[in-house]
């Protein structure tokens, strides 16, 4: 029996390209369907898109977690072993491990004859969205040999949104996520790592659906689809790239021009959601507190009482590489504890 990727008891979250009801494309991490279904058979039908890095997409089914190599490009169809057990319907979550280092656009599924779809539970009404760079993503968080380590050598299969700390934020909050998380991104156009060296920032990439431009145009969202009570601003870390003009020069021009940009950013935010509560943030990765102490000044200068600063007990001197997955639910455990203490109107 062949499930169709418009059947209406399938779930979806995440910020997805909908042009094509029929082949909807996953651009970032987190990004995901879910469905229940009888029967003993499951096989799943993709088509990716590579830019860069080996491919994988995440699958759980019934709770086990694997992950299935991609082409890099074309479709691929993956038939995933359903366990011969009691369990009368099975539950899958197919999602992005990656952020647009590839799409993946999800082209249906097939079940067993004579099986059925079970409507997945409520979605919950709590409503995440993060922004951020490769720790949101969940980049190289599997490398666990590595905690509180330089990163391995590695081609893309280290990483994994599922064990990011946005994604066990959300989960710990029984929320919904989209994590707007890109590897090597910086606040502004022309700094940080990622599309070098004509480097693309958040500044550009925060309102789009697509915005690597190796994969096509850029598209833009439509914020009204998705209204989350929480934003989460985790960035600051790749600024630094090509220079650490905050660790030199707190009080210099480079210095100041990124705080008003930061501030203007916020704006932007508050203006698409102007209910939300915004959480601004760095992680554990190392990083120079100068960064975060011009958060807490633009968050001072805002004069917004939903707008605030948290800043973890090991930020910026956690770790040299990328976060694992224990140093990912570290920050989740306290951040998931700090966003309690909101009282989110709605939330209790």
């Amino acid at each position: 029996m062949k499930i169709k990727p418009d059947d209406e008891k399938l779930f979806y979250s995440g910020r997805i390209d909908w042009r094509c009801p029929k082949e909807p494309v996953f651009v970032f991490p987190c990004t995901s369907v879910c469905m229940r279904f009888t029967g003993n058979m499951l096989k799943i039908h993709v088509k990716n898109r590579q830019a860069y890095w080996d491919n994988y997409l995440g699958c759980i089914l019934d709770g086990k977690q694997t992950a299935l190599l991609l082409p890099k490009d074309g479709e691929a169809v993956f038939e995933i072993p359903v366990e011969q057990t009691e369990r009368k319907v099975h539950e899958v979550l197919i999602f992005k491990r990656q952020d647009a280092c590839h799409e993946v656009s999800f082209l249906g599924a097939e079940i067993a004859d004579g099986a059925g779809l079970v409507c997945v539970p409520d979605r919950p009404e709590r409503k995440i969205e993060v922004y951020g760079d490769s720790v949101s993503a969940g980049e190289v968080s599997e490398a666990e040999a590595y905690t509180g380590c330089e990163d391995p050598q590695h081609n893309g299969e280290y990483s994994n949104s599922w064990y990011s700390y946005a994604w066990m934020t959300a989960r710990k909050l029984h929320a919904q996520i989209h994590d707007i998380a890109q590897g090597g991104i910086a606040l502004l156009d022309g700094t940080g790592w990622f599309h070098e060296p004509e480097y693309i920032g958040m500044e550009t990439a925060w309102d789009k659906v697509r915005y690597n431009p190796q994969l096509g145009e850029r598209l833009e969202w439509n914020f009204e689809s998705y209204v989350p009570q929480l934003v989460i601003v985790a960035l600051g870390q790749n600024d630094s790239h090509l220079q650490d003009y905050m660790k030199e020069d707190f009080s210099g021009a480079k210095a100041e021009k990124w705080r008003r940009h930061y501030k203007a950013f916020l704006g932007k935010l508050r203006e698409k959601y102007p209910d939300a509560h915004i959480v601004c943030c760095t992680t554990l990765l190392c990083h120079d507190k100068a960064w975060d102490r011009s958060i807490g000044w633009a968050v001072h200068e805002m004069g917004d009482n939903k707008i605030t600063q948290y800043v973890f007990k090991r930020c910026g001197t956690g770790t040299p590489g990328h976060l694992r997955i224990p140093e990912a639910e570290e920050m989740a455990q306290e951040l998931s504890e700090y966003i309690k203490k909101l009282n989110i109107e709605g939330w209790n």
